[in-house]
């Protein structure tokens, strides 16, 4: 009995780990969360410098599944959610030419920036952003820094993101999933 328990208790987990969603979610963004863009917007034109100096436009990212993650090293719920950001979606996609995913750190010196990725120990690209001028085109001023936009291939905003919540992230990567299966169709 013990061991069709464990055998029951086994094939649960695994079934409920390749579970995913089937469409996206209908997700109302509460007016705390400081965000002035809005689900289904086309994302807002941008261009940033990762830390190696390579300059990414938001033309350079169409067509493709993209998640803007928004921290700063001082952030200690960035620091929290970093982690799970490289395990659980960047080792999964990072090799998939249809998603990219940029940490945009807000107004914080390269060095700085190099230092925080190294001690996070992420792999993940990081962007600059002086004067947090990106930032603010996602948000409004005053708003916590801590939050995630996630953008279809057609460039639109389909998923926000604020603080580091685990139910909030797991829908995200189920989103973040989806998006890349459904591009891959």
């Amino acid at each position: 009995m013990k061991k069709i328990l464990s055998l029951f208790f086994l094939l649960l987990a695994v079934l409920s780990g390749i579970a995913q969603i089937s469409e996206l979610p209908q997700q109302e963004i509460p007016t705390d969360y400081g965000y002035i863009v809005e689900i289904g917007q086309q994302m807002p034109d941008i261009t940033m410098e990762l830390t190696n100096g390579t300059k990414v436009s938001t033309a350079d990212l169409k067509g493709k599944v993209v998640m803007l993650q928004f921290t700063a090293s001082w952030c200690s719920v960035c620091r929290k959610e970093m982690p799970h950001i490289e395990k659980e979606i960047w080792q999964k996609h990072k090799n998939n030419k249809d998603f990219a995913l940029i940490g945009i750190d807000m107004d914080e010196p390269l060095e700085k920036v190099k230092a925080f990725q190294e001690t996070m120990q992420t792999t993940y690209p990081l962007a600059l952003d002086p004067g947090a001028e990106i930032f603010y085109t996602f948000a409004a001023k005053g708003a916590g820094v801590t939050r995630n936009v996630i953008i279809d291939k057609t460039g639109k905003i389909v998923y926000l993101t604020r603080l580091f919540k685990e139910d909030e992230f797991r829908e995200m990567v189920e989103v973040i999933d989806f998006l890349v299966e459904k591009q891959q169709q």
